[in-house]
């Protein structure tokens, strides 16, 4: 083999390998650019169906800025009005209780005289009744004793017909016998 049909050869090989190595990427261009334009066209797609979905997004938050930005100062107020409310309502909360507990104080210390002005009462009441029943109730017994006895008396002379006779004996079923009436100590309370 001659040089020239080697060199011949090799450039053969080097075009042939080039040949290949330019097929090689022109299919990996074609399979680029189809993939590109496939890619462009989900992207697309999704663009298409995103963007209203971000406009939207977009409006709703610009609505939702401008509504914050109106009613901020109004919670702001709320809010400290609602402490202020709060602050007065405990200070009224405290006055309250600090009425309560004077007038609670004033009741238990009127409670405690009105007891003692009852309970002298009563105690007085008791000594009057005591006093008045140990007072009446003792002349009244005598008094009482003295008319049983004289009434005792008085029917003993009018039942017998002489004063000398022997005690007859009392029968009970006998119509003139009357049970001797004494009197009754309950009868004499005041």
């Amino acid at each position: 083999m001659n040089h020239e049909n080697i060199e011949l050869a090799c450039i053969a090989l080097g075009a042939l390998a080039l040949l290949m190595q330019s097929a090689i990427l022109l299919a990996i261009f074609f399979g680029v650019t189809k993939a590109t334009k496939k890619m462009q066209d989900e992207i697309e797609g999704l663009r298409s169906s995103v963007m209203p979905v971000v406009k939207d997004g977009r409006e709703l938050l610009d609505t939702t800025r401008e509504f914050f930005v109106r009613v901020a100062p109004k919670v702001e107020a709320t809010v400290t009005d609602a402490a202020e409310l709060t602050r007065n309502l405990r200070a009224q909360a405290a006055n309250v209780e600090a009425t309560v507990d004077e007038v609670l104080g004033r009741v238990r210390k009127q409670a405690g005289r009105i007891d003692i002005l009852v309970t002298g009462t009563l105690d007085a009441v008791d000594k009057a009744t005591a006093f008045v029943t140990e007072k009446i109730s003792k002349p009244v017994r005598q008094i009482s004793g003295v008319l049983a006895s004289f009434k005792a008396v008085v029917e003993s002379l009018s039942g017998s017909s002489s004063k000398f006779n022997a005690p007859a004996k009392f029968n009970s079923s006998d119509p003139k016998f009357h049970e001797p009436s004494v009197p009754d100590d309950k009868d004499m309370f005041v």
